[in-house]
């Protein structure tokens, strides 16, 4: 098979689809390997890395698309790359397609078959290839935070941590998965006084048991959403819906007279649409907006900011699956992985997925 990655176009992306290392097992494989010319330089890859490697160096990013029958790459196709799609083109990428609908026609339009990272699902219902940036994501959203708490900005300007004689910001943290416990982490490490609501009381248990005594905890119902977020610095999303649906509107436009002026939002499921209803998405190089006073982060491609990082965890977790789909063929590697099956979006115009065909009424 020839298998391509090409340079990411969306907004400040620096992350890339394949590494040499990958391009390496491909060509031992014997497979035909194409990289578009700087397509690994925001991560730390040169050219030169990808040729020793086997690779070959392409100038345009349309000769690996036009060639490639497998394109590997991080974030969905962006509208100058919608016509580059086409039948007998399998793309192996982050897709949440539940927020594009775009994206969803364009694929269709093409007939290429698509699979997305984030639904790819093993037999005990975790998301192998959503993990490794679902943890930067949850990593970086309280320094985030942190950032635009402060003055100069829009932000209250208060230390998460506090200090003797001021007492520390309240973090409010939605979800109990990876992004979550992830963002836990460093709230608590920081000294922040945290509440996590989460739906089942399970989900909570082990989040008390993960940090006894220092966490909050409480079922996210209506009620409880309104009483944690009253008087709350910072708000971070970590909900995931499995399936490709959409992110559940869990605070209102209302509500936020309860964090009120100066408090922060990361909504880390902006990927799905976002769980506040004032959530729209945001860019590295436009990351904030301001509404009823509430400072909102809503940047979909958070790990792109730390793009060594996330390229070396990312590549780590889908390179078995991309040896299978060279190898194998799409139709086969289907067949033989219902994990990778799972994370089939659409094939020959069709929408396989019926969270996304629910979300978008197809």
């Amino acid at each position: 098979m020839i298998a391509g990655t090409v340079r990411e176009l969306k907004n400040e992306e620096y992350r890339v689809g394949l590494t040499p290392s990958g391009a390496s097992d491909l060509v031992r494989n014997g497979h035909r390997v194409l990289v578009e010319a700087g397509a690994g330089e925001g991560s730390g890859y040169p050219d030169e890395a990808y040729r020793s490697a086997g690779a070959e160096i392409v100038e345009s990013a349309d000769a690996v698309w036009q060639q490639a029958g497998l394109v590997i790459k991080v974030k969905e196709p962006q509208p100058e790359e919608f016509l580059r799609l086409r039948p007998a083109l399998t793309l192996f990428t982050y897709l949440h397609l539940a927020a594009l609908p775009d994206v969803t026609r364009a694929l269709l339009h093409a007939r290429t078959a698509s699979i997305a990272y984030e639904t790819v699902e093993l037999p005990d219902g975790s998301l192998p290839l959503l993990i490794p940036m679902s943890q930067i994501a949850g990593r970086m959203a309280p320094l985030v935070g942190a950032r635009w708490l402060q003055h100069p900005g829009p932000g209250r300007g208060k230390l998460l941590s506090g200090l003797p004689g001021s007492p520390p910001a309240r973090v409010v943290i939605f979800g109990a998965g990876t992004v979550s416990t992830n963002a836990c982490d460093v709230c608590v490490g920081l000294g922040a006084r945290v509440t996590v609501l989460a739906p089942t009381l399970a989900q909570l248990r082990q989040l008390e048991d993960r940090w006894p005594g220092r966490v909050s905890t409480l079922p996210s119902t209506p009620a409880n959403i309104e009483a944690a977020i009253a008087g709350a610095d910072l708000l971070i999303s970590g909900v995931n819906v499995h399936g490709g649906r959409a992110a559940p509107k869990l605070v209102s436009r209302a509500a936020l007279a309860g964090p009120g002026t100066g408090a922060v939002i990361v909504d880390v499921a902006i990927d799905q649409g976002g769980i506040f209803e004032t959530s729209r998405p945001t860019s590295h190089s436009d990351p904030i907006y301001v509404e009823e006073g509430v400072v909102h982060y809503c940047v979909p491609n958070m790990p792109g900011a730390v793009p060594r990082t996330a390229t070396a965890a990312l590549a780590a977790a889908t390179l078995p699956y991309v040896l299978k789909l060279a190898d194998l063929g799409t139709a086969k590697a289907l067949s033989a992985d219902p994990a990778l099956a799972r994370g089939l979006m659409t094939r020959d115009g069709e929408l396989v997925n019926r969270g996304v065909a629910q979300t978008l009424g197809l």
